[in-house]
């Protein structure tokens, strides 16, 4: 991409998309913020705090400052561009629904928060457990994962989903979930897509499927997930695409034949499984992967990674319910997939997520 005209027109068109999208949930943040504030100038000062606020062993790294932040969120935008610059992916559009589907997220995210602080205060993260059928749902997945209602069991749940996300970062998870595409550029590249096949595990509201068929609008993909809700919503949300295959379905056991596959994607998933369960994901993966195909995760940043973001990482589970997410941490991915045949290709920081690449031996 050389012609000036065309680069102006693309960097006009990224903007026009990505900035009032930036400002809706950056000022959902805001909000959110304030009514936390004013919620605790409100809260009695007697009485010891929970326990689970409790400062135990080292004192926590420091935080990273908000110029350091917003520094490195510009950095992950800027890259977004490139790629589409690049020609990896075409400007993109986040379908993030009419003003009158914004305004009804926007309700359902706002008047959430009451119940997610009750819960939190009380460490009430096990709610859904006796609320959602198990249906031979793993019992770790029955969790208030974030404190939020219904966890990922119900349909409210799946539509506020998203922007709690985004406002978590500040409307720049679907511009990191992206940073997969990357990756799947290299290895699908002058091939044909229609002979191609995806399988993305954990496929949530079926956001980075949408990212994928915009890159790729003829590729045969299939998104698992163990939620029903979560399931419905994805097909409403991909049914643009025509018949793309979402389904319900464990990651632990992937309905896949051995060698089939040519690529899987998990984005935003690992932090949230046990680690002998992340450890039988990824032998799954490297299972259906064909010979040279490729696996690649978008997930948080681990410790180390960034040593100024470490502090961050460290306080996320204080108020978020992450029960494992302080095992991913220091989750050792590459020994991992190394033992199931996978070789690590790299990792890319990506603000705070970071992608990370790996290949099945030919």
């Amino acid at each position: 991409m050389s012609d000036p005209v065309t680069v102006l027109g693309t960097r006009i068109a990224y903007a026009a998309r990505q900035l009032p999208r930036l400002a809706w949930f950056a000022g959902h943040g805001v909000v959110m913020r304030r009514l936390q504030a004013r919620v605790r100038r409100s809260a009695p000062r007697s009485g010891a705090p929970p326990e689970r606020h409790a400062a135990t062993g080292p004192a926590p790294a420091p935080l990273p400052g908000s110029r350091r932040l917003y520094a490195d969120l510009a950095g992950l935008l800027r890259q977004d561009l490139a790629n589409v610059e690049a020609g990896i992916y075409p400007v993109p559009d986040d379908h993030d629904g009419s003003l009158a589907t914004l305004l009804e997220r926007s309700r359902l995210f706002f008047t959430d928060l009451p119940a997610i602080h009750a819960r939190r205060e009380r460490n009430g993260f096990r709610d859904v457990l006796a609320e959602a059928p198990r249906r031979g749902r793993p019992a770790y997945y029955l969790q208030n994962f974030h404190f939020q209602s219904g966890g990922w069991m119900t349909e409210d749940s799946a539509e506020r989903y998203d922007t709690q996300v985004e406002v978590l970062f500040n409307g720049t998870a679907n511009a990191m979930r992206r940073q997969a595409l990357v990756p799947l550029h290299e290895v699908f590249a002058g091939r044909d897509q229609r002979r191609l096949r995806l399988i993305d595990i954990g496929c949530g509201t079926g956001r980075f499927l949408d990212c994928l068929k915009q890159a790729w609008p003829r590729l045969p993909a299939l998104g698992l997930d163990l939620s029903e809700a979560y399931v419905r919503h994805a097909r409403r949300h991909l049914r643009r695409w025509g018949k793309l295959a979402v389904a319900v379905g464990n990651a632990e056991a992937i309905p896949a034949a051995e060698a089939s596959v040519d690529a899987v994607t998990s984005v935003f998933m690992m932090h949230e499984l046990p680690a002998k369960v992340r450890r039988v994901v990824i032998a799954e993966c490297a299972r259906v992967l064909k010979p040279g195909g490729r696996l690649v995760l978008v997930d948080s940043l681990q410790r180390g990674d960034d040593p100024d973001y470490d502090g961050l990482l460290e306080r996320f589970p204080q108020n978020y319910h992450e029960p494992y997410y302080a095992g991913y941490l220091d989750e050792d991915f590459s020994a991992m997939a190394a033992g199931c045949g996978l070789v690590h290709v790299r990792d890319v920081n990506a603000f705070v997520s970071k992608v990370m690449v790996f290949d099945k031996a030919q």
